[in-house]
């Protein structure tokens, strides 16, 4: 099962690998932290490690750890605005409950 990502989220992603001047692509994983267990992590990868999945979607490679994969398999990756805030937005069908801040989640 893939990792996808929209062209949204694409297109600002490629415009802050552009201005950083390096990088692969986008690590996504996931840390264990918060009242529901679970929290995302987003970061610009420098590199690909051998044992990473790497999925490339929309001309971005999202690269995972196999420890995440298992909670992010089937997840697609979106950006976007709500009022002054803007940030990415996992949607995650592997989620079962989310914490009333939304910050974490368990599956």
């Amino acid at each position: 099962m893939s990792i996808t990502i929209t062209n949204t989220a694409a297109k600002h992603v490629n415009q802050h690998l552009s201005t950083r001047g390096k990088g692969v692509g986008l690590r996504l994983g996931v840390k264990t932290t918060g009242c529901s267990g679970l929290a995302y992590v987003i970061e610009f990868a420098d590199k690909i490690e051998s044992d990473d999945k790497v999925f490339e979607h929309n001309g971005v490679k999202l690269i995972v750890n196999p420890k995440s994969y298992a909670y992010l398999k089937g997840t697609e990756l979106d950006f976007g605005r709500e009022g002054l805030n803007e940030g990415f937005k996992f949607n995650n069908p592997n989620v079962k409950d989310k914490c009333g801040c939304g910050e974490s989640f368990n599956v």
